[in-house]
């Protein structure tokens, strides 16, 4: 069995990359200049420039999982399709707009197009098991990469084509990945239900139980509220310390690479020492630390530019490692599920630091909305002192013949007696067994051989 990629899982890895790219950058593009472009419009308030910020977050947080659910009844492709069209539509409500208001609506129109589920999911169907791991985590990177182009190019083309520009060139993004599901994406998937990819109703009420689970959908709650807070208001101190708003991109630019630089061999530190959960810790210090530097330097652009390295670091940090915790911790057959909760809170994240950031700027003042980001990382830190990660292992998923769950029980047992496999989960009723495996320590032969005794007669 290759241990590589084959052409066509390539292939499939960049289409739907460039999918979940197009869409994020169009979504991030708002986030650097909506502060200052925003202030042309009618009705401007600071409340208003946090609600069009963070808009797209409520409804993604809440289709997030029911669009998932849609793409295993009437398939992923016309899911995406219909997500991509939503954004698009969205996207040119906000362009034509004059008013906050319209800008907003077209921004929760935005967030109805939530098709990560159904991505995932595709790519789920479309590549072979043991190279899935890859896939998911390329299309991961791609959305890192948008955030930091997005950075990079919104500032820029804002100046040059205004706001509504950059919602009507998010509405062409959005076309072109419909071109590409169109035209790049097999119509032939599998509707089936894949329990590492898509949510299961049965098991979301359990997982919001789940005292390991709960820490870190509320850290990354409050790590997308604390990230749309800093953009309610880092641009207009950016501008009141003298830096043009055509220029900001020279400052996000670099501290994102400055950030990346610093980032990587942390990362690979912590996960050499084990001390993922010391950094962990570390890095929300750290998202503090920031707050309070731009509290102190608001007009100084050195210390504005210093708190953003020190402010990615730690986001970028935690970006990569938090749902691949959750993956680690969900149990077999419910990482699906597991994940959906988590993008959800994300999403919800971003909606409440948008609501919450513009009205402490707009009833308190830009100290005040720093001091609160400052204090709500406290409580954060608290849960993080209790967080038990388990030991690192892998999914695997195998194809079994069982009749009842009786028997699905005794071939859970079974297979945990194996070798390197940590933990099984049988569903009778897709004939596929759910296990977490230590990959080095997994007997292979005895897995197979027990394997091809249940497999299903074809």
């Amino acid at each position: 069995m290759s241990e590589t990629l084959t052409r066509y899982e390539k292939k499939i890895a960049a289409v739907l990359a460039g999918i979940f790219s197009l869409r994020m950058m169009g979504l991030f593009m708002i986030m650097p200049v909506i502060a200052v472009y925003g202030e042309q419009l009618s009705g401007v308030s600071p409340l208003w420039i946090g609600i069009i910020i963070g808009a797209y977050g409520l409804t993604q947080a809440l289709l997030q999982i029911p669009m998932g659910l849609l793409s295993d009844k009437i398939g992923r492709r016309p899911v995406i399709l219909l997500g991509l069209c939503l954004f698009a539509i969205g996207s040119l409500v906000a362009g034509m707009a004059e008013h906050v208001y319209w800008v907003a609506v077209g921004r929760f129109l935005q967030g109805t197009g939530a098709i990560a589920s159904a991505v995932l999911a595709l790519a789920s169907d479309l590549t072979r098991e043991q190279q899935r791991s890859k896939v998911m985590a390329l299309i991961g990177m791609s959305i890192g990469l948008s955030f930091a182009a997005a950075m990079v190019v919104g500032p820029l083309l804002a100046e040059r084509f205004g706001l509504s520009g950059l919602f009507y060139l998010t509405a062409a993004f959005a076309v072109l990945g419909m071109l590409l599901v169109y035209f790049q994406v097999p119509d032939s998937v599998s509707r089936g239900s894949n329990r590492d990819a898509i949510p299961v109703p049965a098991q979301l009420k359990k997982l919001a139980k789940h005292p390991q689970l709960i820490k870190l959908n509320v850290g990354v709650f409050i790590l997308h509220m604390l990230l749309t807070c800093l953009f309610v208001a880092v641009p207009g101190l950016l501008v009141s310390a003298g830096f043009a708003a055509k220029s900001h991109w020279m400052v996000y630019f670099p501290a994102l690479l400055a950030s990346f630089v610093l980032m990587a061999p942390l990362l690979i530190w912590a996960v050499k020492h084990n001390k993922e959960l010391t950094v962990f810790k570390l890095a929300i210090v750290l998202l503090a630390v920031a707050m309070l530097i731009v509290y102190f330097s608001q007009h100084v652009l050195v210390g504005l530019f210093a708190a953003l390295i020190v402010f990615f670091v730690a986001f970028n940090y935690l970006e990569a490692n938090l749902p691949a915790w959750v993956s680690r911790i969900a149990p077999a057959g419910q990482k699906g599920s597991a994940m959906g909760m988590f993008s959800s809170c994300q999403f919800a994240g971003a909606f409440a630091g948008g609501m919450i950031g513009g009205s402490l700027l707009q009833l308190s003042s830009v100290s005040g909305l720093l001091i609160f980001c400052t204090l709500i990382c406290l409580p954060w830190l608290w849960l993080a002192n209790n967080l038990i990660l388990p030991i690192r292992t892998k999914p695997k998923v195998v194809s079994v013949a069982v009749a009842s769950h009786q028997v699905a029980e005794d071939m859970a047992q079974a297979l945990i007696q194996i070798k390197g496999i940590e933990e099984a989960v049988v569903i009778v009723e897709e004939q596929l067994a759910y296990l977490k495996v230590l990959p080095k320590q997994l007997d292979e032969t005895a897995l197979d051989s027990y394997i091809n005794q249940h497999a299903k007669q074809n």
